[in-house]
């Protein structure tokens, strides 16, 4: 689970997803090959294949997927690697469509396939990122993309990442790239002009519109380049051809309110984009409604990601209002901006809408109270199949806990919750372990990390969590568990330790004094046990976590 500060992302705990171990792979081979091999619409129309020659395509397109994704992961590592699982999915999916359309192997498609061997297969993807970050000139340039020369190349896809184009080698790709602008699909030109002065940045960049021109893409990936207004315009040519664009990536590229206006009037269409990666910009409450204005227009997205871009309640409600338009939406990532609380149930109107939502990242927003009770009551009705929610860092207090409780207690899909860095104390944290309680078998990770819980709270959360058959994270560090409870804790993950996150910050005595609310001398021991379980009975007192409400 990523946890997030105002000032930066980190991620010091995570569940890795990828890469997939060799018996999931394994898994995945077999159920492709029944896929090609059973009745379908398909097949009933092409021809069903042979369980060998299912098989063989089987093994060949979770090979091919693997390697898409691995790739993508190396390149853009996510923490826990869900974005390379759903790109390995993806690609699994696209390739065995193409192969029961083509249906089973005729002689003459057969012989096809035998000169493939000798030949090798056809590259669709090239890539020059692996290796250290370097610059590269005119002589590199032209040996390093001599493949992209080849006649009856069948490259759609090219990554220029990692590598910093000066002057003259632009000028050797500008006609190569020009070559194959009719069957480019993918262009991801990410970190390549790094270190180059402005002037010389803004050539390349209009080289590589220009020779990019007319250029019908699926996928452009512009992020790390320090664009700012400039940067946008001088892609004009190579965006304004970009009215079939399904993922749009401009991360990290200092756009302001002018470039994200810029942004907003340069694509023709985002009808179809499915993909709008915003992160770690300086776009502010003025360019959030410029690119409200995208998000409006972009009816099918489903993953749309705006954290750490400045913007604040205006731009904030402004953003919520687009995004209600947005039915499709499956993953959202607001954090780290400075919504409020107005913004905030702007947003949860906005969030009733989104029935397909399965990641939502809500943390250092402002929410406060209201806000969280807001988005919690039309999560609770929304999203049945929601799996992530975090809304850490949010001066969320035990107020609003049954609100939380009560949403978590109907997401019965959920893996990852994030409540970390607020102030929900043993009250919260008790509501939180009861929502739990029932079902909830697909439960990873909880973070309530720095939340003024104590004894009672840890012990009752840790008592429910531990039972869940897929668990393996509880981070409850920086908090005010006494010695006698983090004892009580590695007695109940005795069998599982690596289940209990590190207590390396938890301060024993805590803030707001002992335990047991003692302000003055110490306790026999058996006193102490039945003051702890007084104060157990306490809190469950009155406790109703009800889904239906």
């Amino acid at each position: 689970m990523d946890v997030i500060t105002p000032n930066s992302e980190r991620r010091p705990l995570s569940i890795k997803l990828w890469p997939p171990s060799q018996n999931t792979r394994l898994m995945l081979v077999e159920r492709i090959t029944n896929n090609l091999s059973s009745q379908s619409i398909f097949t009933k129309k092409y021809g069903s294949l042979s369980k060998e020659e299912a098989a063989e395509n089987a093994k060949e397109i979770e090979d091919a997927a693997f390697s898409s994704a691995n790739q993508h992961y190396e390149k853009e590592p996510d923490g826990d690697g869900s974005s390379a699982v759903q790109l390995y999915a993806r690609e699994c999916s696209k390739h065995i469509l193409e192969v029961l359309k083509r249906g089973p192997s005729t002689k003459e498609n057969e012989e096809a396939v035998k000169l493939d061997k000798v030949t090798g297969p056809h590259e669709t993807f090239f890539d020059i990122s692996k290796g250290q970050r370097a610059f590269i000139e005119a002589e590199e340039a032209q040996e390093l993309l001599s493949p992209l020369n080849e006649p009856g190349n069948l490259y759609t896809k090219i990554c220029f990442s990692n590598r910093s184009f000066g002057l003259g080698a632009a000028q050797v790709a500008g006609p190569i790239l020009e070559s194959l602008k009719d069957q480019l699909q993918e262009v991801d030109l990410s970190d390549f002009i790094a270190g180059r002065p402005e002037a010389e940045a803004l050539d390349v960049m209009h080289i590589f519109s220009a020779a990019l021109e007319g250029c019908i893409l699926k996928t452009l990936n512009l992020s790390n380049n320090a664009l700012g207004e400039k940067g946008v315009r001088a892609f004009e040519k190579l965006l304004k051809a970009q009215s079939n664009l399904e993922e749009l990536y401009l991360m990290n590229d200092g756009i302001s309110e002018e470039a994200a206006q810029a942004v907003s009037e340069l694509i023709p269409s985002t009808e179809r984009l499915k993909v709008l990666h915003f992160h770690n910009n300086m776009t502010g409450d003025k360019g959030a409604a410029a690119i409200s204005e995208v998000v409006k227009c972009s009816p099918m997205l489903e993953d749309f990601r705006c954290s750490s871009t400045r913007i604040g309640s205006d731009g904030g409600t402004a953003l919520a209002d687009a995004l209600g338009t947005c039915t499709h939406l499956k993953k959202l990532d607001l954090r780290d901006n400075m919504f409020g609380v107005e913004a905030a149930v702007v947003l949860s109107k906005a969030l009733s809408k989104h029935a397909n939502l399965t990641e939502v990242y809500l943390s250092y927003l402002n929410l406060e109270d209201k806000g969280a009770i807001a988005i919690a009551d039309a999560l609770k009705e929304s999203a049945p199949s929601l799996e992530v929610l975090d809304m850490a860092g949010n001066d969320i207090k035990v107020e609003a806990a049954s609100s939380l409780a009560a949403c978590i207690a109907a997401k019965q899909f959920l893996t990852k919750l994030n409540l970390s860095e607020n102030e929900l104390k043993d009250e919260g944290a008790i509501q939180i372990s009861k929502a739990l309680e029932e079902g909830h078998g697909q439960l990873k990770e909880v973070d309530l990390s720095t939340n003024l819980i104590r004894r009672a709270g840890a012990q009752i959360l840790a008592q429910t969590v531990v039972q869940k058959p897929e668990f393996k994270l509880l981070n409850i560090d920086g908090n005010f568990i006494s010695e006698e409870g983090i004892d009580e804790l590695k007695i109940i993950f005795k069998s599982s330790p690596n289940m209990l996150g590190s207590l390396d910050e938890n301060d024993p005595e805590g803030e707001e004094g002992d335990d047991d609310g003692d302000e003055g001398g110490e306790k026999e021991s058996g006193d102490e046990d039945e003051s702890n379980k007084l104060e157990l009975e306490s809190k469950l007192k009155n406790l109703d976590v009800n889904s239906e409400e």
